[in-house]
């Protein structure tokens, strides 16, 4: 584990553990104004059991970083607002009347914790952070043989679940399969026959026009020997007289 001095000279290192803002509580009760998310810069002096006027030398040096992790600076109407809400309730540690008034999210009073060097409560701080962050690291790197085989086992039952629903669905769609391929060759089967049946009352219907066509012309003959029987019979009137 590093110094906890680390942290005052590395500002990648201050982002790795921003996070961790639990840590304050671990190390001292944090009062937070009435919204319940902000301290004011007297606060964070009182936190950390030092002048005012070191947590302004802090914000100047560093001001960029604060702001990223949420320190703001409240004017005009915002400042009017936020003071009914917040301040009201203890008009002689926040007197009313001021131009600005700027706020500490919890992340930012960490942030200070991890810059402000002559304070015993930011030395603890820093030091239980770097400790905390150790400690999860460990947990998170290491190997637990037991667990590492129970995940094993889990991961082989979910898999093992998976393939045997993967092959009912193969033996549903085989069966499926087989089922329209039956009814496909009954229905095939079935046009055949009527197809043959179409065919034979097509035959049928053919000779029967033959049929009529053959009695057609009969009769169309027979009324043409008709007309030639009474031909023939004028004729052999006309040869008596």
């Amino acid at each position: 584990m590093p110094p906890e001095t680390a942290l005052l000279e590395s500002r990648a290192l201050r982002e790795s553990v921003a996070r961790r803002t639990e840590v304050l509580d671990k190390v001292k009760a944090l009062e937070l104004l009435p919204d319940g998310l902000h301290v004011t810069t007297r606060m964070v002096a009182d936190y950390f059991e030092v002048d005012v006027e070191a947590i302004h030398s802090v914000v100047r040096r560093h001001d960029e970083e604060l702001r990223i992790n949420g320190m703001k600076l409240l004017r005009g109407s915002d400042l009017r607002r936020f003071e009914v809400v917040n301040l009201t309730t203890s008009a002689e540690r926040y007197p009313q009347g001021r131009a600005r008034l700027r706020l500490f999210p919890r992340r930012a009073v960490l942030n200070v914790a991890m810059l402000l060097r002559d304070s015993t409560i930011a030395r603890r701080v820093r030091t239980y952070l770097l400790d905390a962050e150790e400690r999860a690291r460990g947990t998170a790197g290491g190997f637990d043989a037991d667990a590492d085989l129970d995940d094993v086992g889990a991961a082989a039952r979910d898999l093992s679940r998976v393939l045997r629903r993967i092959s009912d669905r193969q033996d549903r769609a085989e069966d499926r399969m087989e089922r329209g391929f039956a009814a496909t060759t009954r229905m095939l089967n079935a046009i055949g026959e009527t197809l043959s049946d179409h065919g034979r009352q097509l035959r049928d219907l053919a000779q029967g026009e033959d049929i009529k066509d053959l009695k057609s012309d009969v009769r169309r003959l027979d009324g043409r020997v008709d007309k030639l029987t009474q031909q023939v019979a004028r004729i052999e009137r006309r040869r008596r007289r």
